[in-house]
């Protein structure tokens, strides 16, 4: 009888495969390019539009008077006395800062009203948007006749042309609020100023500080619309009269200068919004 004959498989261990290199692949050098253009593409496009504008006035022998060249418009700058600026541009800044803290003090509150009240917001909603389709340039001497030549017609030309943003955003951002929200803070026996505070505000500060930014600048240009009719001081004043004399470089100093205040006043509200409110602001802005 045969043995029986058992074959062992003796198994070996694999040895390791080497694990395949993985290749990094090297860094994108258009990356830091592109970073560099999208950072200073205002800069440049800036830059660019002054050359080309300093060219042509140059190439097409444009008098001065009717288009001056960007040197022409520094030199004038620099001509003026920084006291002579500095009292225009204070001028300019205070009715334009007073007129603005107006109209926040009016048109929030106003807001708010319109927005709990359908009986007043039928009743004066069309006045304010007749108030507000009324050229301001037109009506503006009469205010001056009828308060004076002081401060406070000026404050009241620049917060007729401020304020009715503020009111239709804001209005718009305390009706968008969630209808679930409404209804669980009734259910929850909230009052009506809990309700307003802490669940129809928030949700209207992104459309409140749109429209703070945008009402910068209206009130800037309210501020310069009532120099037009009645100042002494301001760079609204200051424009009139250097057109009125055909300074025209001096003229266009002065309007970088309101362009700068505009400027300065939306990236003002801009980081006030970042730093108080920032999670009203898109992911992209934070």
């Amino acid at each position: 009888m045969p043995s029986p004959i058992t074959s062992v498989a003796v198994s070996s261990p694999v040895p390791p495969q080497p694990e395949a290199a993985t290749e990094t692949a090297p860094p994108d050098a258009r990356a830091p390019l592109s970073v560099w253009l999208d950072r200073s593409a205002p800069a440049v496009a800036f830059l660019a539009v002054l050359a080309a504008w300093e060219g042509a006035t140059r190439l097409f022998a444009i008098p001065s008077f009717l288009l001056p060249a960007p040197s022409a418009v520094v030199t004038a700058a620099l001509a003026t006395p920084l006291e002579v600026w500095l009292g225009h541009v204070w001028a300019t800044l205070r009715v334009a800062l007073m007129g603005y803290g107006l109209a926040i003090l009016v048109s929030v509150p106003l807001a708010v009203a319109l927005a709990s009240s359908r009986l007043l917001s039928r009743t004066l909603y069309p006045l304010l948007v007749v108030v507000q389709s009324t050229p301001i340039v037109a009506i503006a001497p009469i205010i001056v006749v009828t308060l004076g030549a002081s401060d406070l017609p000026r404050i009241v030309i620049t917060f007729l042309i401020t304020f009715f943003p503020i009111v239709v955003s804001t209005v718009t951002g305390l009706l968008s609020t969630p209808e679930e929200l409404i209804e669980l803070s009734r259910s929850l026996r909230a009052g009506r100023t809990r309700e307003i505070l802490h669940i129809r505000l928030p949700y209207a500060l992104p459309h409140l500080f749109s429209a703070l930014k945008i009402s910068t600048t209206l009130a800037v240009i309210g501020a310069v619309v009532a120099e037009f009719v009645a100042a002494e001081r301001g760079l609204g004043f200051f424009i009139l009269f250097s057109t009125s004399f055909f300074k025209i470089p001096a003229a266009f100093a002065g309007l970088v200068l309101l362009v700068a205040i505009s400027l300065l006043l939306f990236r003002l509200v801009g980081l006030v919004q970042k730093r108080l409110v920032p999670w009203s602001l898109p992911k992209s802005e934070r």
